[in-house]
């Protein structure tokens, strides 16, 4: 074998490897985590307890909103990227009075300006007993064609906009080094998990 061949060869594995490696580094959770359901959820459980305590570190009254909403839906990691056509994903826990009542999926899409990849923790309170029970018993929920979600304004001293903290279903978008972030969610759909 020539040399040109040999390094060629050489080449061409070292990216089929580095390619391979990083598909496997893209996954939502360890490989342990894909095929047992119990350490799937313990680790959405951890990661939700982690989100809603930098949530509730950063924003003064999120902590009083939470205490009185009927269900927080928490997203830990929301996952997005593309190019020009992207999409975002990521697994949650519904928690009420304290405890987790089941797991979800949350999807959404988008074209236009689109490019990198990022992570994110999308908090839902639900603060009314009809937003609630609406959202547990449906068989899928898109966010504003189920129910309007107000994203939650927070102002310079850390504190929850009063029109924003009236509604019946509030979000926080935070960045996962805890900054609020201004997107829409309009569209998310979210969907139970059978785990």
């Amino acid at each position: 074998m020539d040399r040109r061949q040999f390094v060629t060869r050489v080449a061409g594995s070292g990216l089929l490897v580095a390619t391979a490696t990083f598909a496997a580094g893209c996954t939502t959770t360890g490989s342990k985590a894909g095929t047992d359901s119990a350490a799937q959820r313990r680790e959405i459980d951890a990661g939700a307890d982690g989100a809603l305590n930098r949530l509730y570190s950063s924003v003064k009254s999120a902590q009083e909103l939470g205490n009185r909403a009927q269900g927080i839906l928490i997203f830990p990691r929301v996952l997005s990227g593309g190019l020009v056509v992207g999409g975002e994903y990521g697994d949650g826990a519904l928690r009420s009075k304290g405890a987790t009542q089941g797991y979800y999926r949350t999807i959404a899409g988008s074209i236009g300006l689109t490019a990198g990849g990022q992570s994110r923790s999308v908090i839902i309170m639900f603060m009314t007993p009809e937003a609630y029970n609406k959202f547990v018993q449906s068989k899928g929920w898109t966010v504003g064609a189920d129910a309007s979600v107000a994203l939650a304004k927070v102002g310079a001293n850390g504190t929850i906009d009063t029109v924003t903290a009236q509604q019946p279903v509030i979000a926080f978008v935070q960045t996962n080094a805890g900054a609020m972030v201004d997107v829409s969610l309009n569209g998310a759909k979210i969907s139970k998990l059978d785990i």
